[in-house]
């Protein structure tokens, strides 16, 4: 007898119910927490049946279930994740009524497993057959939650840097265009000694700045930037003093608490060396940004599937002989949808291949962010590529 598990998984408990292959209720919507205890309860519920007819299933909502999975992984218990969305277009399709409570949800999963193939993460198969490797769990365990905490003191520290660039905007209109509109390193160590024009065009410490800059900053722009200082259209006081200081003081700390993390990442993908590492301008946080969120290429059968989680395939419109395609349905991952445009800018800068098509693209008549999108699908394809077939990225490949 094959029966279907189906657990909605939420932050301090966890409800499910069992469905044999007749349609019997084996346990009905009973409930357990997200701890030891809690999942002996539901070890215990599952111990009376066979593993190998089992099928359990849960919607992938982030670092929710990671415990849980690990858990099951290591009673060798395999499980299928599922698209919350495909979930609530199963529910919106069996049912005209608006219920929506994590016991009824357990048994919607449940039901719409019995009505899908069974396709349990690749990495369980791996466990399963005693194979599985140590890095990945490794992987499975630190990168995703790593990747995600880094985005999140990015956003913060991005917060700070607009506060402090409309302060510079009023203090020292041309100081930022001096270094390019970015906020470096250099720059930082200049505002935190100096705060303002009339300190900076008084700077003596040349030798401080270059080792700072790495020898980037030479004494040619240490000259015009003290020129620069002098002849500023800005104005300031002593409270833009204040707040410039705490500004850049909150700044390099977010710098400070990202850095480890941008190490500890680097580490673990040196490790992996996922092929994707071949692609010109592909870096390692790139690289663990995209496999933190697959998860396992190897689960997605096609690249349009891949596409498709992260919301970047196109709409379909298909009526009696016309068949046209509309916009990015952007119903995947934001999340990863974002970092995958973040990441082909930065490819189109260092591959020709990808340059070349970004080109083509514009010449067709579309827009940048357009031309830009189906960069972002090409990038996939090669990912799924060079990951399913285990080799290295080979432009003269894509001629």
């Amino acid at each position: 007898m094959i029966y279907y598990v189906g657990i909605d998984i939420s932050k301090y408990k966890h409800d499910f119910c069992i469905i044999s292959n007749t349609v019997e209720i084996i346990v009905e919507n009973s409930s357990f927490e997200n701890t030891k205890k809690g999942f002996q309860f539901l070890l215990d519920r599952l111990k009376p049946y066979n593993k190998s007819d089992g099928h359990i299933a849960f919607e992938a909502t982030g670092h929710y279930s990671l415990n849980l999975e690990l858990f099951l992984t290591d009673q060798d218990y395999s499980f299928m994740k599922m698209n919350p969305l495909v979930i609530h277009q199963f529910l919106k399709a069996r049912s005209l009524r608006r219920t929506k409570t994590d016991k009824a949800d357990s048994i919607t999963i449940a039901n719409y497993l019995m009505s899908v193939p069974y396709k349990p993460n690749s990495d369980l198969l791996y466990h399963i057959a005693g194979k599985i490797d140590t890095a990945w769990r490794q992987w499975k365990k630190q990168v995703n939650s790593l990747c995600r905490s880094r985005e999140q003191l990015i956003k913060e520290r991005n917060k700070f840097q607009v506060l402090l660039t409309n302060v510079l905007d009023k203090v020292f209109p041309e100081l930022k265009p001096f270094f390019n509109n970015k906020i470096s390193e250099t720059l930082l160590y200049i505002l935190n000694k100096y705060k303002n024009p009339k300190h900076i065009s008084l700077m003596k410490d040349y030798d401080s700045l270059r080792k700072i800059s790495r020898g980037k900053f030479s004494y040619v722009k240490f000259v015009k930037l003290k020129e620069l200082a002098k002849i500023t259209v800005g104005h300031y006081d002593n409270n833009t003093d204040l707040l410039i200081s705490t500004y850049v003081s909150l700044i390099q700390t977010f710098n400070d608490k990202i850095d480890p993390i941008d190490k500890q990442i680097s580490t673990i993908i040196k490790e992996l060396n996922p092929r994707m590492l071949s692609i010109p301008g592909m870096g390692e946080i790139s690289a663990a940004t995209i496999l933190s969120e697959y998860e396992d290429i190897k689960n997605f059968s096609s690249p349009s599937k891949m596409l498709a989680f992260a919301g970047l395939e196109p709409s379909v419109i298909e009526s009696g002989t016309l068949q046209s395609n509309g916009k990015m349905v952007k119903h995947g991952s934001g999340h990863l949808r974002y970092s995958i445009m973040n990441i082909a800018m930065i490819i189109l800068r260092y591959s020709p291949t990808f340059y070349d098509y970004y080109l083509k693209k514009r010449s067709e008549g579309k827009c940048h962010r357009v031309a830009l999108s189906h960069v972002c699908k090409k990038l996939i394809r090669v990912i799924y590529c060079l990951e399913k077939n285990d080799i290295a990225f080979d432009p003269s490949l894509l001629k």
